[in-house]
């Protein structure tokens, strides 16, 4: 039985430029979208709309839905998670929020979990260079020379320059 990143997995697929959603089978594109993000959107709402009939191809979504009907888990924006307290050292953080470190190697720092569970502070970010997001060949060019179609895991310095990297991303003081 298939879990929802799997399927996810089957049903999503990098042609080109653009990101294609396909059905089941994989033989017919349901649509093509400029981002992931947006294909992830157009496969979440295909499978709600199957739960409403009552036909979810996944078994495990349905629970998955009862817990956030409106985004599933691809990291993005809207998927990063609520904001959550955690304890670091004997401080009190927020989980998943970067910040600029004053006076430190890197300019950026967030805290998060590994994959033990244990909160970490992962730094990233050279802070002797300016941010040109805003300009989208600059912003195409970084994305793709860090591979930020697949940044890796959120305690990953990585990750977290391409969550900055994105489209329409404020960079917070």
């Amino acid at each position: 039985m298939k879990n929802i990143r799997e399927f996810m997995a089957e049903s999503i697929a990098k042609r080109g430029d653009k990101w294609a959603v396909t059905n089941k089978k994989g033989d017919r594109t349901l649509g093509t979208h400029d981002s992931k993000k947006d294909a992830l959107k157009q496969l979440a709402a295909v499978e709600i709309s199957k739960k409403q009939r009552g036909e979810s191809s996944i078994p495990s979504f349905n629970e998955y839905l009862a817990k956030n009907e409106e985004c599933v888990d691809c990291g993005c924006d809207d998927c990063i998670g609520t904001l959550e307290e955690a304890e670091y050292k004997g401080k009190k953080v927020t989980l998943n929020d970067p910040f600029r470190t004053p006076n430190a190697s890197k300019k950026f720092a967030v805290y998060t979990k590994n994959e033990a569970g244990t909160v970490v502070i992962v730094r990233f970010g050279d802070p002797n260079m300016e941010i040109k997001r805003d300009d989208p060949g600059r912003r195409k060019n970084f994305r793709a020379r860090h591979n930020c179609d697949d940044p890796g895991p959120k305690w990953k310095a990585r990750y977290w320059s391409c969550y900055q990297w994105r489209a329409g991303a404020e960079v917070d003081d």
